[in-house]
């Protein structure tokens, strides 16, 4: 798998593009408060971390969403980004599987962890959960 995705520099971009869209927010203080001691190292170990995790979804992609094991990777996504990043709420959730198939960059390095069409096979199996 490459992760050259996130060296710094995206990752400093990610953060930037973050606190501009959610830096008001409850869950943004909270990650920003978890984050303030991360190491480079550490936020390179959590990005391989979740796309593992995404990974993991590309695996499962003949199976429906909506299966038992496929919902387990949602918790376990959900699970991940609240112990890691901020309390991953089933709605906060939703929104970030709507972003995950939204095309673009975050399309293209779920895709390049999973397969083609990891991202939204992820996104639609998200939906189901946070129903």
């Amino acid at each position: 798998m490459d992760f050259k995705a996130f060296d710094n520099a995206k990752i400093e971009n990610y953060k930037a593009e973050a606190k501009k869209r959610w830096g008001s927010t409850e869950a943004y203080r909270e990650y920003e408060a978890k984050a303030a001691d991360y190491s480079e190292e550490k936020q390179q170990t959590l990005a391989k971390g979740l796309m593992e995790i995404f990974k993991e979804f590309g695996q499962q992609t003949e199976k429906s969403p909506s299966d038992a094991k496929v919902q387990g990777q949602v918790k376990k996504l959900q699970d991940y980004i609240t112990a890691n990043y901020y309390t991953c709420t089933k709605d906060i959730l939703s929104g970030l599987g709507q972003m995950y198939a939204a095309g673009g960059e975050m399309t293209e390095n779920i895709d390049a962890a999973g397969g083609k069409g990891t991202a939204e096979f992820a996104a639609k199996a998200i939906a189901e959960y946070c129903r």
